[in-house]
């Protein structure tokens, strides 16, 4: 049985993961690491530090230690250490947001990007101009950040964090053609972004879990 282990970067997608395996991917062993403390010092630091870089980098090659065949990285904002994690450790590091990006790209020309932390906006803004640029496409991206809303849901203030992510893509709604949602504790607002805009929207986790299902043949 292939063995995959999820990197998390804080708790919100282990449960929701867990269940969307269970639904996509049955036939794959699914275990989780997961350090609050990375997304933390992101934050506070405005950007991946060396410390989190290298913490990652132990959790991909640990995660090579105890069997897994490839990584499944669920944090958008450390989307960059993923890519260099595949130089790096002895296993294939997989992005749950690569499928969606390839995605938006192939379909749209005008992108708007949402996020709750500006720290997850360029790394996520990068890998959308990689997938255009590997697909011969070029995109226009509008971001969108959704102020106060990471706290908002830190503090399970769930209200707010959804009117704070609504509000925000109501304010690009008219520049662009479609939105993704650049961090995967933001998918279930997916159906309701996309009744109050009228625009298509994607989220990573299903199409991510739906991508490393193709990766691994399956």
């Amino acid at each position: 049985m292939i063995h995959v282990v999820c990197v998390h970067t804080a708790m919100a997608l282990v449960e929701p993961l867990t269940k969307i395996f269970q639904e996509y991917l049955p036939e794959v062993n699914v275990n989780h690491i997961a350090d609050s403390s990375l997304i933390k010092e992101v934050i506070a630091n405005n950007e991946v530090t060396n410390a989190v870089r290298r913490r990652l980098l132990s959790y991909y090659n640990g995660a090579a230690d105890a069997g897994a065949d490839v990584v499944f990285n669920t944090c958008s904002s450390v989307g960059d250490i993923a890519d260099y994690g595949n130089l790096y450790a002895r296993i294939p590091i997989f992005r749950i947001d690569q499928p969606m990006a390839a995605e938006a790209v192939a379909n749209y020309d005008r992108i708007g990007v949402i996020s709750t932390l500006p720290t997850t906006l360029a790394p996520t803004c990068r890998l959308l101009r990689n997938e255009a640029a590997k697909a011969n496409r070029e995109v226009t991206l509008v971001e969108g950040l959704a102020e106060g809303a990471f706290a908002a849901g830190q503090s399970s203030d769930g209200e707010t964090h959804d009117r704070l992510i609504a509000e925000a893509a109501k304010r690009i709604a008219s520049e662009v053609d479609m939105f993704v949602l650049a961090q995967g504790s933001m998918a279930r607002m997916e159906q309701r972004l996309s009744q109050l805009t009228g625009k298509p929207v994607l989220s990573s986790p299903v199409l991510g879990v739906k991508g490393l299902r193709k990766f691994l043949n399956l």
